[in-house]
């Protein structure tokens, strides 16, 4: 997930897909099942770090200055997500990047996900670069990355004590990844790429999960033709992720019943990996915002904290119906930081994403927190 605006015009079965995913994934998510909390309730942190070493503070809903991991926690979080990009510009989400900030998150407790872009920047439906250093690879060759790159951040993290739960192989795939190799026009090398990198993870951490993630939660007949399509050519995986931003992806019922339809007919365990919702239309830095003017709002949403709270509520309620094991808020954290901006190569550039955070620009925790847990 990116700044879509920027660069495209950006409960019957709830017990079913909860015993079904612990089934499927063993004691991955036992913890959580014996304490109550058999859903998931995660957030992708993978600007967190910078901001951090950049400046930002963050204050719980009293004003107390408080560590974020511990505030979201406090709210039902057990989960962190992190992106990893191979060569970025700046180091932002490389791979030492992202050891360094998972050893916080593991030394808090927190289970972990990674999920590999398999790019030097930001991959999307519409963005699927390769890496600078694999560009004129041949195919073979690019298996061979594909492999040993996955592999290497797993044994980089397997090295510090760290082995992540769940790693996702590819962000937003619904077009295929490592353009134009891997591009849905020809399936059999997007799943021959799919399937090194399951081995990757399974050959490094045999008991971590493996997830495959598209965008547009609310198309059920384009994300079921994708994994038909990949099970067909024998691709495996263990987790169907999926991306849901109401403002983006249509109607909660829609959703909801590609989750249902998605659980039902692969027998994986579904999580709604992305979404987020605006507190205001405000902006705190040079970046204009994804979402900046009312009528890219979801009807009966305001963009106010009470709005980002009801959306994140419902989106939760919907996901829940669908049977969904879980759900991921993107970049609650990311608030408006000088150095810590979308565009790697420009140290200049602001977020676009701080009026979407679940921190108020004075880094105070926001009411959509106590949406988490519920």
């Amino acid at each position: 997930m990116n700044q879509r605006s920027r660069i495209r015009v950006r409960a019957g079965f709830a017990a079913l897909a909860v015993g079904v995913f612990l089934a499927a994934t063993g004691p991955l998510f036992g913890q959580e099942a014996t304490s109550g909390g058999a859903f998931l309730y995660g957030a992708d942190l993978s600007t967190l770090g910078r901001s951090l070493a950049f400046g930002a503070r963050y204050y719980d809903e009293q004003g107390k200055p408080t560590d974020p991991l511990a505030i979201l926690e406090a709210h039902g979080v057990s989960f962190v997500r992190l992106r990893a990009w191979v060569a970025p510009a700046n180091g932002a989400n490389g791979t030492e990047e992202v050891v360094q900030f998972a050893k916080r998150v593991h030394q808090a407790g927190l289970r972990l996900l990674i999920d590999l872009h398999y790019s030097d920047t930001w991959a999307d439906p519409s963005h699927q670069t390769k890496p600078a250093a694999w560009a004129h690879d041949s195919f073979d060759e690019l298996l061979s990355q594909v492999y040993t790159y996955t592999a290497g951040v797993c044994a980089a993290l397997k090295e510090q004590g760290i082995e992540p739960d769940i790693v996702q192989t590819g962000n937003e795939i619904n077009a295929g990844m490592l353009w134009p190799d891997g591009g849905t026009n020809d399936w059999p090398k997007l799943a021959m790429l799919l399937k090194r990198a399951y081995a990757a993870v399974k050959d490094s951490l045999p008991e971590t999960q493996v997830m495959l993630h598209l965008a547009n939660a609310g198309d059920e007949a384009g994300a079921q033709g994708w994994f038909d399509n990949a099970r067909s050519l024998g691709v495996q995986w263990d987790i169907i992720g999926l991306s849901y931003y109401s403002y983006w992806h249509g109607p909660m019922s829609a959703m909801t019943e590609t989750l249902r339809v998605l659980h039902q007919r692969y027998g994986k365990p579904v999580i709604i990996v992305e979404t987020a919702y605006p507190f205001t239309l405000s902006n705190a830095d040079n970046e204009r915002n994804v979402i900046f003017f009312p009528g890219q709002l979801t009807a009966g949403y305001p963009a106010t904290p009470e709005g980002q709270e009801r959306n994140l509520e419902d989106v939760v309620a919907a996901a829940k119906a669908g049977g969904a094991a879980g759900l991921f808020y993107w970049e609650p954290t990311w608030t408006a930081v000088a150095g810590n901006g979308w565009d790697p190569t420009d140290p200049s550039s602001g977020d676009g994403w701080e009026n979407q955070a679940l921190f108020d620009f004075a880094g105070r925790a926001l009411p959509g927190l106590a949406a988490f847990g519920k």
